[in-house]
């Protein structure tokens, strides 16, 4: 009667902590969508319909960002763990544009705009990607020092253009274009335009094969 009344109490403590991590995990959903919410009206994002977040995600917006239908964004580890970054980051500067399409998702990446970035529509960017247009930093040792204005610093435009996926871990930097349906394999450093229908992978990525669509 001992062993089956502890038995009983075990299953009962079991059931009542699972049913709390779901009242919990609810909770902080909730929490999470107003944060986000009101981080998207505090930065003046644009949107039709408000995208679908798991987390938490990081924006700063000065310039224009716009999110079409149907955006998905993986902002903590528990949504796509093999990001093994835990947000996703949105940084557009005063006068850049960060422009995202359609049914697009993104996980765990960062995004940093200074001039302009589109994404296009069924875009899909893999864990812990980071798409920058802006080289941060001048090549000259005399404009980079600390606590002084940097000028000549290199900006280019970023076009990721539909149907494209980026492999997790992947850096997409200034001035390229992606065309339609190319993927970028996992791990890449993308320096160069990258036509439509192709896999490019490396560092610096290259030309793998052409994607045959049957």
């Amino acid at each position: 009667m001992l062993n089956l009344s502890i038995d009983n109490m075990t299953v009962v403590l079991i059931n009542s902590l699972k049913l709390i991590n779901k009242i919990v995990v609810l909770i902080i959903k909730k929490i999470n969508y107003l944060i986000n919410l009101l981080s998207f009206k505090i930065n003046r994002i644009e949107y039709p319909i408000f995208p679908k977040i798991n987390g938490r995600v990081f924006i700063k917006n000065k310039g224009t960002m716009q999110f079409g239908e149907n955006v998905v964004i993986n902002s903590d580890m528990k949504s796509n763990p093999i990001g093994g970054d835990n947000k996703t980051i949105l940084i557009c500067t005063e006068g850049a544009k960060l422009i995202i399409g359609n049914n697009t998702g993104i996980s765990n990446s960062c995004i940093y705009a200074r001039n302009e970035i589109r994404i296009g529509d069924n875009v899909f960017i893999g864990g812990g990607c980071k798409i920058y247009d802006t080289d941060f930093h001048s090549l000259d040792h005399r404009k980079r020092r600390l606590n002084e204005a940097e000028t000549e610093v290199v900006v280019k435009p970023v076009n990721i253009k539909d149907n494209v996926f980026i492999g997790a871990h992947s850096i997409i930097l200034k001035g390229v274009t992606i065309e339609e349906c190319s993927v970028v394999g996992a791990g890449s450093v993308v320096t160069k335009n990258i036509p439509p229908n192709e896999v490019w992978a490396g560092n610096p990525a290259r030309f793998i094969r052409k994607i045959q669509i049957i």
